[in-house]
């Protein structure tokens, strides 16, 4: 498997992209394609980069020019507005002191359309609204986001970032803390949105499950890349996930892996 990247315009790309901490890689000549309406996952063990890297094509960390490219277009060359009106980033919420109502926080989605203290307008009640009948959250719109279950406010922050009205989605383990049912629910959630996703995953079988491709990053490497069934296989577990599992193959061509015990 190799990084070639073909003729159709990607939705997202990274070449060769380096980052390092005073003397300590992170990332080292890092280079991925994701395919416009595709499902793209970034597994591999902790401090590999993951989040590092998705944080580079959501600006939130500085990028060499030539280096980050949105529907063929270096980063660099959009403004932080309109980059916000291509890429809405989904994270883990941890803290839940939020004084804000769902409807509120499904309104901060708008914030790229809108100039410096302008209110919100009708408009984009209407799209925040709609939002959150998406996500199945419409009879919550006036609850405190504070009071909500962690998987509730996972539906509310996808419906923040479907207000949004960006086509690419970064999920950076959206799923961490939730319980399985949630877990799920998120992802078929996400699914059913028809955008372009670039997800980090720390449960593999979720990865196999939704993912059309998956990238694995070990010692700031993009080590191999393929479909779930190419890239899962018993020897790459416990090579780059130091895991000894078995590795059953569905009807559908899915792998779901059993996990036996620790490699040292």
């Amino acid at each position: 498997m190799t990084n070639n990247f073909t003729s159709v315009t990607p939705a997202v790309q990274v070449k060769q992209l380096n980052y390092s901490i005073h003397d300590k890689k992170i990332l080292e000549e890092v280079s991925l394609s994701v395919s416009k309406g595709k499902i793209v996952g970034l597994i591999g063990p902790n401090g590999s980069g993951k989040t590092t890297l998705l944080k580079h094509i959501y600006r939130a960390l500085p990028v060499d020019k030539q280096t980050v490219f949105i529907h063929g277009n270096e980063i660099e060359s959009l403004s932080y507005r309109d980059s916000a009106r291509e890429i809405t980033v989904l994270r883990q919420e941890h803290g839940s002191d939020f004084s804000y109502t769902v409807l509120e926080m499904v309104l901060m989605g708008r914030a790229p359309y809108h100039r410096f203290l302008e209110r919100d307008t009708s408009t984009d009640k209407k799209c925040a609204f709609k939002a959150l009948q998406r996500v199945g959250m419409e009879h919550a719109a006036d609850r405190l986001y504070s009071n909500l279950s962690g998987g509730e406010k996972q539906r509310v922050l996808i419906a923040r970032s479907l207000a949004q009205e960006a086509d690419i989605l970064l999920l950076d383990e959206p799923t961490n803390h939730l319980d399985i049912h949630y877990q799920w629910a998120i992802m078929e959630t996400i699914c059913e949105l028809n955008k372009t996703v670039l997800a980090v995953f720390h449960e593999l079988n979720l990865a196999c499950a939704f993912c059309d491709i998956l990238f694995v990053l070990d010692r700031h490497r993009i080590v191999c890349h393929g479909t779930p069934k190419e890239v899962c296989t018993k020897k790459r577990l416990s090579e780059v996930f130091k895991i000894d599992a078995d590795v059953l193959i569905s009807e559908d061509d899915t792998p779901h892996i059993v996990y036996r015990r620790a490699v040292f």
